[in-house]
């Protein structure tokens, strides 16, 4: 079964010489071979400002500059998300681009009352995050409590499941290393997880 997959690649800086840009070409390119339909959005490369008030959050308008970006993960049945751990969490250009997407309209709708109703149910995603610690120190010390927030405050509230995730920890590893995550990516990126 073929799916509709757009990447999210939330490295801030657009230079695109990092391993999350490797990372997400071989996925993208696994995907591809395999059937998949893929966009990609490149956060680094998009012009938009900061929210600053609730006001503008509920009822703003969206930032001429990511209308493609919101279309093209509305398009998607698969999301895959890939940053790197700045702070314990994702950079914050990251963050804003998501602030932006996932306003009420897109991710849920307010219901007068009640529970917000969830408007991205029946999709899924996979969140990759690369770290300069081992990762076992971020799950179990410091309890992944960024990636934790994402996966439970904006993508599970919105509907979202499952949500899987692929930690890399000591992302400055020899090339054997890399060469190993490299292939993580082509075999999600062949089934679309």
């Amino acid at each position: 079964m073929t799916r509709r997959v757009t990447i999210v690649q939330g490295h801030p800086d657009p230079a695109g010489q990092h391993l999350l840009h490797a990372m997400a070409d071989a996925y993208a390119d696994a995907a591809t071979a395999a059937g998949h339909q893929v966009r990609r959005i490149e956060v680094a490369k998009l012009e938009f400002p900061l929210l600053r008030t609730q006001e503008d959050f509920e009822t703003g308008a969206l930032p001429p500059g990511l209308e493609q970006s919101r279309e093209d993960m509305r398009w998607a049945e698969h999301w895959v998300f890939l940053f790197p751990l700045w702070h314990g969490t994702m950079p914050a250009l990251l963050k804003g681009f998501l602030e932006h997407i996932f306003r009420p309209g897109f991710a849920m709708e307010y219901k007068k009352g009640g529970f917000p109703k969830r408007l991205l149910a029946g999709r899924s995603a996979r969140i990759i995050v690369t770290m300069g610690m081992p990762v076992l120190l971020y799950r179990w010390y410091f309890g992944a409590y960024g990636v934790r927030s994402f996966e439970r405050s904006m993508l599970g509230f919105a509907g979202i499941k499952p949500i899987r995730e692929s930690f890399y920890g000591l992302s400055f590893a020899d090339e054997k290393e890399r060469s190993r995550w490299i292939k993580d990516m082509r075999d999600f990126g062949r089934r679309a997880r």
